[in-house]
């Protein structure tokens, strides 16, 4: 049986004539880390150079700690590199500075490559492993160094609000932090941290609306506009949107989708800034092939699951607020509140077959079910700037809080077979009763502090502690029984950064993190060693690093799939990750720029057992050893009738890996991949983009479990995009 496990329920601003409320902000792991913003050549940075125009280019400056008063989020709009990091909050942090690996996928990048999924924005970044359930559609899929990673949205856990596949459109950029971190970040998953920066007002008028078609039936059309609302500059607004009617690649499929996003801004002075954001998700689709038989390749258009019992319907609205603030004395506030409800109905019908299977008829089953969720969460920071003697300081403290809960009901049972060799469908089943339903209640409260000191103007020591109180109450609405449990979990993070020079920086960390917990297991505590170099080239628009890690999950609790189709987790030992890294970007000369990387990871179970199966010494299931990329883009000299004209050409390489802990369900093949785009402009701020997924239609088996589940095939689409 092919299922993925349910997620857990985890636990401009400022006009450009002055950004100082959006010095402070936001602060979680990274913001704590030295605050230093390095400006790019004035050519080189367009946001930096409209900032200068207006003389709003000053810097807020605490020896080697400094931030940028003049950076803002969307400045790499226009650029596939970032150098800044905004993991939290508005707060420019220097990505050369911060002793962690970090990657960012920009604005730019996604439109570049039109990622039209979480799933499709990540497949160029090192470390991260994804398409590894193929066809199933219900959630995004992504493995951080060899585990799942943590999700948060402008520095909040996503939390109960993590059953639904985001939507890139909605977000500036995608930073990826690598290795877990719970003295910010709280309870979080070893393997890395997923922030997703919301579009926000940037008090200025710009906008864009485009459509596209494509393969699949695939059509969208969105917006994304804002403006100043009144003379004095201090209010703005910003809307974006998009609807999109598609299907997927196998017959009878769907995958619509609607989204809305609107928010407003009020910075009164520069140094206070207040803000309300409303977004509407909704998904209406299909959640599963329903599997391929396991005797060979099958065309990816065959169906053999149950067109008439085949949904998800997905519906999440969201409201929050951030307010920050400067006391100009070197304290600043930051603080964020967000509320989101969720609902999120499917059901479908998958083969169940066996590798001794004779003849071609195959067994199936359904599976299916219907949650609800409400989270509030919200946090307020402090963080204090100073100097004492020859040392710089930056001290942040902050509290956090998150009231969760959920209702959930599943089902599972045989189902009527299926001849594969001459479908004949026999409909929806009929008399469907829940096998579970339950409903829970988390509760989190947080206490952390974090202390940077900068010596000399080239040593960082960074230390940071965190301690969350988690409560969880669990009611069991088919037994009627209840269950309780609390958690107190203490984290620790340290580093130290050595700036080399001002293009070269050396890094060594030590952090840990408490994964969200269950009832019934012991909270999953992680840590990890790494050592780092970063190169930032003056004069260049360009980052390269390396590092290697050591990663240990301690506790890891893994989902079992029961015989009733139940999924359990279960506690099963310890396990490591053993890996190094490398990522270039580069903006060249003579119109031509390249992001891409490398990474090794060795992933192996210490001791443990799944079902009282010994799994010590195996690797994990859906995680290569090794994992590489590039993407190429050419500007080509502007001639003829036609503007700038551009194309692009990607390579993927994912190696094979297992498909489960046991390691005895076979392995995946090496899988190679090829992408290409090309862009021309049509009129002024009118572009025509035309992309290509899977160039040559490449076919391999991602996913194994009761049937086979392929990657994505061949995908074109063309855009047309008209901006201001």
């Amino acid at each position: 049986m092919q299922q993925p496990p349910t997620p857990i329920p985890a636990s401009d601003h400022a006009r450009r004539r002055g950004r100082a409320g959006a010095l402070a902000l936001g602060c979680t792991a990274l913001v704590a880390f030295p605050l230093a913003a390095i400006a790019q050549d004035a050519g080189q940075d367009t946001g930096q150079a409209a900032a200068q125009e207006d003389g709003s280019s000053d810097f807020y400056r605490l020896g080697t700690i400094f931030i940028d008063a003049s950076v803002e989020p969307d400045d790499d709009a226009a650029s596939t590199i970032a150098t800044e990091l905004w993991t939290g909050g508005k707060v420019a942090t220097s990505v050369l500075d911060t002793p962690a690996t970090v990657s960012v996928v920009t604005q730019k990048e996604i439109e570049l490559r039109n990622a039209d999924k979480v799933e499709d924005v990540l497949e160029y970044t090192p470390g991260v492993t994804t398409d590894y359930y193929g066809t199933d559609d219900r959630n995004d899929y992504y493995l951080v160094r060899g585990f799942q990673a943590s999700t948060y949205r402008d520095g909040l856990t996503l939390g109960s609000m993590r059953g639904v596949r985001e939507e890139p459109y909605a977000f500036e950029r995608v930073e990826v932090v690598k290795g877990g971190n719970s003295t910010l970040f709280g309870t979080s998953d070893p393997g890395g941290t997923l922030n997703f920066v919301t579009k926000t007002p940037r008090f200025e008028r710009s906008g864009e609306v485009y459509g596209s078609f494509g393969t699949h039936d695939h059509a969208e059309i969105g917006f994304d506009f804002g403006d100043l609302l009144n003379e004095e500059g201090t209010l703005a607004y910003r809307v974006v949107g998009k609807v999109q009617d598609a299907e997927l690649e196998y017959d009878t499929s769907q995958d619509d989708a609607r989204f809305f996003l609107g928010s407003v801004a009020w910075a009164p002075t520069s140094a206070t800034e207040l803000s309300f954001t409303i977004d509407y998700l909704r998904r209406d689709a299909t959640p599963n092939s329903g599997g391929y038989p396991l005797d060979r390749l099958y065309d990816r258009d065959r169906f053999f699951g149950e067109p008439e019992f085949n949904y998800q319907n997905v519906e999440r609205p969201t409201v929050s607020a951030s307010l920050r603030h400067d006391f100009d004395n070197g304290l600043r506030l930051n603080a964020n509140l967000r509320y989101s409800d969720l609902s999120d109905d499917f059901g479908y019908v998958y083969l169940s077959d066996t590798a001794d299977r004779i003849g071609t008829l195959v067994n199936r089953d359904y599976y299916g079910g219907e949650s609800t969720a409400e989270e509030l969460i919200g946090n307020a920071i402090l963080q204090y700037d100073t100097r004492l003697g020859t040392v710089d300081s930056s001290t942040l403290a902050g509290i956090e809080f998150r009231d969760a809960s959920t209702t959930r009901s599943s089902f599972y049972a045989r189902y009527t077979p299926i001849d594969v060799a001459n479908p004949v469908y026999t409909g929806a089943p009929t008399g469907i009763t829940p096998d579970t339903r339950d409903e829970s209640d988390f509760t989190t409260k947080s206490l952390f502090v974090q202390q940077n000191l900068s010596f000399s103007d080239r040593l960082i020591a960074t230390g940071g502690i965190r301690h969350d109180w988690l409560d969880i109450e669990t009611t069991d609405l088919v037994a009627g029984t209840r269950e309780a449990a609390d958690f107190s979990e203490t984290s620790y993070r340290a580093a130290l950064t050595y700036k080399v020079t001002d293009e070269v920086s050396a890094y060594a960390s030590y952090v840990e993190s408490v994964a969200p917990p269950s009832i019934g297991t012991d909270p999953e505590r992680g840590e990890q060693y790494e050592v780092g170099v970063k190169y930032q080239p003056a004069g260049t628009n360009a980052l390269v690093t390396a590092s290697v890690y050591d990663l240990t999950k301690q506790n890891v609790v893994v989902p079992v799939v029961l015989d009733n189709g139940v999924i359990e987790r279960q506690t099963i030992g310890e396990s490591r990750v053993r890996g190094l890294e490398v990522e270039a970007r580069a903006e060249l000369a003579a119109g031509l720029t390249l992001f891409g990387g490398y990474s090794y990871q060795a992933p192996e179970f210490v001791r443990g057992n799944v079902r009282g199966v010994s799994v010590d010494g195996n690797e994990f299931a859906s995680v290569p050893n090794h994992l590489a990329s590039l993407w190429l883009t050419y500007e080509l000299p502007e001639t003829g009738p036609l503007g700038n004209t551009s194309i692009g050409l990607g390579a993927r390489y994912v190696g094979a890996y297992h498909f489960n802990a046991y390691n005895n369900n076979g392995e995946s093949d090496e899988q190679y991949y090829l992408d290409a785009s090309f862009t021309t402009e049509l009129a002024p701020n009118t572009d025509l983009q035309v992309n290509v997924n899977n160039l040559f239609d490449e076919q391999y088996v991602v996913g194994r479990g009761t049937s086979d589940y392929y990657n994505t095939g061949r995908t074109i689409t063309a855009a047309l995009r008209r901006s201001w």
